[in-house]
């Protein structure tokens, strides 16, 4: 088990690890321990009754945070032709296939997203292998395999804060809401866009209680348990 430093000991007292906490409490918690000389993203991790072995029982959807994410993205297109010049006039920090497959078998990710075309899936089918395991390989489910004429679109929406959650193979979801600098409300406002899309990506064959436990946390601070039924309806304050 990792061992915590004096900072993370310290904020972690004034966090109840048995208390349920109401989801307005839990902000108040999360930006009173975000203390860290940089800007910590704040995440919501959420732990699942199903069975990730199981097809049928997948979660993995998109959602678009009110407030955005508060990071600039760098976007990598793989496209040709028009897909390419439209994806460079939306103004995507990577474009192109040939000059990028390489660069990415050799361990390359210098970039936050991938989108590409149906046209070139089949040149880029190889780079599973390095980009699955890091979230980023471009897939159809997670809206990044798009027709040319969709990549402008694509790119406004994700630099606006739509972000992709799946559910890893310990049946959770980790899924960022937003920068420590945000207010309350900002925060609070993406936090409800997600637990919208996660109910509603709810797999038909899951019976009985769908969200087990919720934790919101920081980069650097304690995990803050939330009551699983107010998070489900959480309320954006002024």
């Amino acid at each position: 088990m990792a061992k915590h430093g004096k900072r993370f000991r310290t904020l972690a007292t004034s966090v109840d690890p048995d208390t349920k906490y109401q989801p307005q409490e839990a902000l108040e918690l999360v930006k009173a321990t975000s203390n860290a000389k940089f800007d910590e993203t704040v995440d919501v991790h959420i732990r699942l009754n199903v069975d990730p072995r199981k097809a049928e029982q997948q979660v993995r959807s998109v959602v678009t945070l009110p407030a955005g994410t508060g990071k600039t993205l760098r976007i990598l297109v793989f496209a040709e032709g028009d897909g390419a010049r439209l994806a460079q006039e939306a103004g995507a920090e990577y474009v192109g296939t040939d000059e990028f497959i390489p660069k990415v078998m050799e361990g390359w990710t210098d970039f936050d997203v991938a989108v590409a075309t149906p046209q070139v899936m089949g040149k880029i089918g190889r780079l599973g292998r390095v980009l699955g395991p890091r979230g980023l390989m471009p897939s159809p489910k997670g809206g990044t395999v798009v027709q040319p004429d969709e990549i402008p679109n694509t790119i406004r929406q994700l630099r606006q804060g739509r972000v992709e959650f799946r559910v890893d193979r310990t049946s959770n979801l980790h899924i960022p809401i937003g920068k420590s600098s945000f207010t309350q409300a900002q925060l609070a406002q993406n936090w409800a866009a997600v637990m919208e899309a996660v109910v509603r990506a709810r797999p038909s064959t899951v019976k009985g209680q769908y969200i087990k436990s919720v934790t919101i946390t920081s980069t650097m601070g304690p995990g803050i348990h939330v009551d699983v039924q107010s998070a489900q309806t959480v309320k954006v304050e002024a």
